[in-house]
């Protein structure tokens, strides 16, 4: 019976170890070595800075070359793409049917003018004779109307020549300005008409203009940069980047605000004015306008990298007696790879850097290194 009482004993006490064991094991897991995270000290510092904004290249003159008069296109005398210099001949209308209609109004005036002439003598003479009571007054007044009738005649004649003569130089199309023209709509005997036919655009290269909207919260700052534009102060305040992340060389200023801000975005356009000696900038181009947005005050800056993104929040992770806490953060503009932080922070704090992703909230952390303090 002893022998008995003293087995179960045994097993009793092997369970208790066994069970004892199991719960160290389950201890260890619940509690893992802390991650070794790199660190940043948030400084303070002056934000310079680029606000960038969606911009379109156009030209500062551009206009539609059109007929203003129906006809066959006779002659092409420019070469597509090129510069032309106002008054160059662009395009030949057959003048033809123009050049008839203006002789024939020509004729007609001549005879409009040969008529006056006549109805002149006669009013002299009746006038004359009027004066000897040699004829009636009532053809006297006959004279004097006809001679009105051909003086308005005369006057109707050199219209109609004027017209006709308008008709016929427009037969004629030239450059309205100096600029590029671009491809030809027309090929040579095509018919055209005013109004609906459009034979090229020609616009201006050098200057050439951006434009660009921006809130209207900004039209205050904006204005005052156009002020130190007609104050001829002179910088790179204005830039553009290209499509292939190049920035134009040479910087631009500002040539004009909208009259009124659009009720449906809430933005004002806005538009600047570059050199384009070189034409590397084309009308309908795309680009980024980047101004500069330079301010003495101090602000919190922080690496980029370190900031956490969720659901269009931002956070980070603060590192507080060996425990990192997350904290929602409102971020200003990106400086180069860092990024001021407007509230969420507090100077000397310390953030994680690195392996934020791997992280929780109460997560336990050794610091392996502080950039700041490495610099």
């Amino acid at each position: 019976m002893k022998c008995k009482i003293y087995n179960m004993w045994l097993v009793m006490t092997g369970i208790t170890a066994l069970v004892s064991c199991g719960s160290g094991n389950s201890a260890q897991q619940q509690a893992p070595p802390p991650t070794a995270v790199n660190v940043y000290t948030v400084q303070e510092g002056s934000a310079v800075f680029d606000d960038i904004y969606p911009g379109t290249i156009t030209a500062l003159n551009q206009v539609d070359v059109r007929p203003q008069v129906s006809g066959y296109i006779t002659g092409i005398y420019f070469t597509e793409g090129q510069l032309v210099h106002k008054g160059d001949k662009l395009y030949t209308i057959d003048p033809q049917q123009y050049r008839g209609a203006y002789e024939q109004a020509v004729a007609s005036l001549n005879v409009a003018e040969a008529n006056l002439a006549k109805s002149q003598q006669d009013a002299d003479r009746y006038q004359e004779l009027s004066k000897q009571d040699a004829i009636a007054k009532q053809v006297l007044d006959h004279a004097m109307a006809d001679l009105d009738a051909s003086r308005k005649q005369v006057d109707a004649a050199k219209a109609n020549v004027q017209a006709v003569q308008a008709n016929l130089k427009y037969t004629t199309i030239t450059a309205p300005f100096t600029g590029t023209i671009g491809i030809s709509a027309v090929k040579l005997g095509a018919a055209v008409s005013p109004g609906q036919t459009i034979l090229n655009t020609i616009s201006s290269d050098n200057p050439i203009c951006v434009d660009f909207s921006v809130d209207q919260k900004q039209i205050p700052r904006i204005v005052q940069l156009q002020q130190q534009k007609i104050n001829d102060i002179r910088d790179s305040t204005f830039t553009i980047s290209l499509t292939d992340q190049s920035v134009y060389p040479y910087p631009g200023h500002i040539f004009l605000i909208d009259r009124a801000v659009d009720p449906q975005t809430g933005t004002i356009k806005t538009r600047l004015v570059f050199p384009n000696d070189k034409n590397f900038l084309r009308a309908g181009m795309t680009c980024n306008v980047r101004v500069k947005n330079s301010t003495a005050e101090k602000t919190l800056l922080i690496p980029y990298k370190a900031v956490m993104e969720q659901m269009g929040e931002y956070f980070v992770f603060v590192v507080n007696e060996g425990k990192v806490t997350q904290h929602k953060v409102t971020l200003g503009p990106r400086v180069r790879g860092k990024v001021a932080v407007k509230e969420g922070l507090e100077l000397n704090q310390q953030i994680v850097t690195d392996g934020v992703q791997k992280l929780k909230d109460g997560a336990a952390v050794a610091i392996a290194t502080d950039s700041t303090k490495k610099k």
